[in-house]
């Protein structure tokens, strides 16, 4: 059975409000602080989250670099989970990524001068 909403950590849910706000250096700072405390089996779950936030943030800003950086640190740390974990869809939100991200990865320029493209910047939606 699904978790609800009630089940999650409450930073993970404000992150997530962040996030879909495309308030990726808020959603970053919450999560953080989420990953800090944690020493289970999600807190490399929450540092992809994190490095996903962050490559969004670059990407907006026009870090392309920065972004291509993270966006493969993001995979280090996610790609050991299942395509469903903590009621997020990963498997969707990191092809999502891909998708937003595709041009910075294509690029062979040193400095890409590429800009995210708002309808296809990912969104986390929760199974519950």
């Amino acid at each position: 059975m699904p978790n609800t909403t009630e089940t999650y950590d409450s930073r993970y849910l404000e992150g997530i409000r962040y996030f879909n706000e495309r308030e990726y250096f808020e959603a970053h700072e919450v999560w953080e602080d989420l990953w800090k405390d944690d020493t289970g089996p999600a807190r490399h779950f929450y540092q992809g989250l994190i490095q996903i936030a962050v490559c969004l943030y670059h990407f907006g800003n026009g870090n392309a670099i920065g972004a291509r950086k993270l966006f493969y640190s993001s995979h280090r740390h996610l790609d050991d989970y299942p395509p469903s974990y903590l009621g997020l869809d990963l498997k969707k939100l990191l092809m999502d990524l891909q998708v937003c991200c595709a041009e910075i990865l294509a690029s062979e320029e040193k400095f890409p001068k590429v800009k995210i493209r708002a309808e296809l910047i990912p969104e986390i939606h929760l199974d519950h």
